[in-house]
């Protein structure tokens, strides 16, 4: 193997990046960004741009329950290619299709594909990272989400003008090669762990205390998970009606040409950069709990502003807020997980609470559409969401200290 200037690991990480960059970046958050010319290439209503969201989720939540026993027969270095390969068929399929139900097939299949590469992906952090050292890699990784977004709403407008009815379909083309680049690149670098390359974990050998190993304070570690799972899928819910959305309420609520719309959402994903990073570090100074309650309080007035209708200008700041807390409850999530459970215990409670965001994901869009459809507009949708993000404010607020902090 070539000798590199530096730790195995930290190859993981960017493989991880463009893993999180395609499956998540450009499969789930591109689709923003195509609806509109979408809807009017294959003349969608609001509630069925709502149910391929929700396809795709449902997809997503399939994924979470089969991972940890695709994880054991195939390992992450397999699962993470095949994923990707699959969304990359799926992706071609779409760009092929020409009724509802097709695009609905396959952009279940793809959100199959979505969860398996993003879990199998995270879970690598664990075998490669240290404790000391995770947060760091898992917050490098996030970036794929951000630099998707930014690519999308940069690269898709210009699409559209250039093929202009047939954009959508050269897009979806577009992101699969994308795609099956990234699938072959995991393919030769990604390794289930340093050991297969005789080497140990990035991160120095503290050995773990028994506070830390083992779970403290067993008794409220039930009512505890269900709390943390309603506020994950509170989220899960209420971020991608704004991510599904937001483009669409642009250009024909707001109307912003496509290209200002996706100027807006590469926005999004600049400020998305920063978000995990910011909150994360931010919740271990004042604990989970307050951490958990300071992002939604910048979510809620996110959905305010957006469903206010008070113009550009509270539009762009709406946008803000939302890129920089986006990616914040996942990181604070999973360090919550660890905090109330112990390490031991980690990555089975993480796998509980998933299926909450994964169901709140499901949910949210498919009702917004609905929503849309009724009223002519999203606004109330992005209402509705804001009421949901202030209910899990006070909700949060129920949180115990863990036991030892």
């Amino acid at each position: 193997m070539l000798k590199l200037p530096f730790h195995y690991g930290w190859l993981i990480v960017i493989t991880g990046t463009l893993t999180l960059f395609s499956c998540l970046g450009l499969a789930r958050f591109a689709f923003g960004m195509l609806l509109p010319n979408m809807r009017d290439g294959l003349g969608l209503a609001y509630d069925q741009m709502g149910y391929l969201g929700t396809g795709n989720f449902a997809g997503y939540l399939f994924s979470v329950a089969i991972t940890p026993t695709v994880l054991k027969i195939f390992r992450p270095r397999i699962t993470i290619s095949t994923a990707l390969l699959l969304i990359a068929i799926s992706l071609v399929g779409m760009s092929q299709s020409d009724t509802f139900l097709q695009l609905l097939i396959l952009y279940a299949l793809t959100g199959v594909g979505s969860g398996l590469a993003n879990i199998s992906t995270m879970v690598l952090i664990a075998h490669w990272f240290r404790r000391e050292k995770r947060g760091l890699a898992a917050g490098l990784m996030v970036f794929g989400n951000g630099v998707g977004i930014i690519f999308s709403g940069l690269m898709i407008p210009l699409l559209n003008q250039n093929y202009a009815a047939h954009g959508w379909r050269v897009s979806w083309l577009l992101l699969a090669g994308i795609t099956i680049l990234i699938s072959i690149l995991a393919a030769f670098l990604v390794r289930n762990n340093p050991e297969s390359l005789g080497l140990e974990p990035v991160g120095s050998k503290i050995p773990f205390s028994e506070k830390e190993l083992c779970s403290s304070g067993t008794t409220h570690n039930g009512r505890v998970l269900v709390s943390l799972g309603l506020l994950y899928m509170a989220f899960g819910a209420t971020y991608m009606v704004y991510g599904t959305f937001v483009v669409t309420s642009m250009v024909e609520e707001y109307g912003f040409s496509e290209v200002v719309a996706g100027r807006f959402w590469s926005w999004v994903g600049f400020f998305s950069l920063f978000s995990g990073i910011i909150f994360g570090t931010l919740s271990d100074r004042i604990g989970r709990k307050s951490g958990l309650i300071a992002v939604f309080s910048v979510q809620t007035l996110a959905y305010l502003l957006a469903g206010s209708g008070s113009g550009p200008l509270a539009l762009l700041l709406s946008v803000f807020l939302y890129g920089i807390a986006v990616w914040a409850i996942p990181a604070i999530m999973t360090a919550a997980v660890g905090d109330y459970l112990g390490v031991t215990r980690a990555a089975a409670g993480f796998s509980f609470i998933t299926f909450f965001f994964a169901a709140g994901q499901t949910i949210g869009p498919a009702f917004a559409g609905l929503m849309a459809e009724h009223y002519g507009s999203f606004s109330p949708a992005f209402l509705l969401s804001a009421l949901v993000t202030a209910v899990a404010i006070l909700f949060a607020l129920s949180l115990p200290q863990p036991s030892g902090h």
